[in-house]
């Protein structure tokens, strides 16, 4: 559980690098999620909601982009290195290799 923890709190600290509010909102979120369920004891509750939180730091770690507004209209996106993969184009009939 701890490692989890600290696994979402290090994620939510690159994905929301250099937003203060964002920052402190996930901080906020983790730890009132953590400390409402700390007197669980179910085993199978708590698995699931060890679930639940390794889910959604994959879904912050890959799915989550940082926006900056530059003008009125203009927005720079800022991806990281998690997000960046290799494109694949599609293929009606793939051909075999």
């Amino acid at each position: 559980v701890l490692k989890l923890f600290k696994l979402l709190h290090r994620t939510r600290q690159e994905v929301f690098k250099n937003d203060t509010k964002a920052l402190e909102a996930a901080r906020q979120k983790i730890n009132e999620e953590f400390r409402n369920n700390r007197d669980e004891t179910s085993e199978e509750k708590i698995n699931e909601l060890l679930k639940i939180a390794s889910d959604v730091e994959v879904i912050l770690r890959t799915s989550v982009i940082q926006a900056v507004h530059t003008d009125s209209d203009k927005i720079v996106l800022i991806p990281r290195k998690d997000l960046l993969q290799d494109n694949t184009p599609y293929l009606d009939k793939p051909t075999k290799q």
